[in-house]
């Protein structure tokens, strides 16, 4: 695979955040736990797709997007509860709720399947927004590697804290790998622990992108060209922009 490059960017890209992209960017091509190679890039390339969608753009007009229906204008041949997931999240994430979930997931769609979709859709909204950001072009999505998903569902998963099953720390077994080697375990860490692959690619990112948890309130310090403050502002106003109610 082509190695990503910002020489083209009108600011300097730390040579850190740099080399995380690019590990995340193999990632998405290689195959999962529940989707393979192919199917990932599909997930990306849906991802990118959602927002030139009617259907959706009619839902997040209407009072209730449950009240529109229609079909997605879908850029992959996904199954159709695939592409309702990534659509949906992708445009309206803030109007989902716990019904929706169980629908899809009754529609034939695997609890942990519907987990990596969201992994691999957040990663790539992470790196469209990071390149609209600096004003450059969307990366090519990468060309997808062979191989079969390992189907690993860890033995520990329960439903308690969110509306999928997730792994708490003292359930994690040798076969889930460390997940939460240098995460504190907090509910944001587990909301994708069903796929335990996926936590421990998205917080490499994450680690980049924004802090290293243990810098997180290691206040004597600062990690990046802002403050904590600043970063904190930032990430309180896009949430709200994005409707997110963690």
């Amino acid at each position: 695979m082509a190695e990503l490059s910002y020489d083209e960017a009108p600011v300097t890209v730390r040579k850190d955040l740099a080399a995380a992209h690019q590990r995340a960017w193999r990632r998405i091509a290689r195959p999962g736990t529940w989707w393979d190679g192919a199917a990932r890039i599909a997930i990306a390339s849906e991802t990118r797709q959602a927002p030139r969608c009617r259907l959706c753009r009619d839902r997040k007009a209407a009072l209730s997007p449950y009240i529109v229906e229609g079909a997605h204008d879908a850029a992959t041949d996904l199954p159709a509860p695939a592409i309702e997931v990534i659509h949906r999240v992708r445009t309206d994430a803030g109007r989902l709720t716990e019904r929706w979930v169980q629908d899809v997931i009754a529609g034939g769609l695997d609890e942990g399947a519907y987990v990596e979709i969201i992994a691999v859709l957040a990663t790539t909204v992470a790196f469209d927004s990071f390149t609209h950001a600096l004003g450059v072009a969307p990366h090519a999505l990468p060309d997808a590697a062979p191989g079969t998903p390992s189907r690993h569902r860890p033995r520990g998963a329960k439903k308690s804290l969110a509306w999928v099953a997730t792994l708490a720390p003292e359930d994690v077994t040798a076969e889930d790998g460390d997940l939460y080697a240098g995460l504190s375990a907090v509910n944001i860490h587990r909301a994708l622990s069903l796929v335990p692959a996926e936590v421990i690619g998205f917080f490499d990112l994450d680690a980049a992108q924004y802090l290293p948890d243990s810098g997180l309130r290691d206040y004597g310090r600062e990690y990046r060209a802002i403050s904590h403050p600043q970063i904190e502002l930032l990430a309180a106003r896009v949430s709200a922009i994005n409707g997110c109610v963690y």
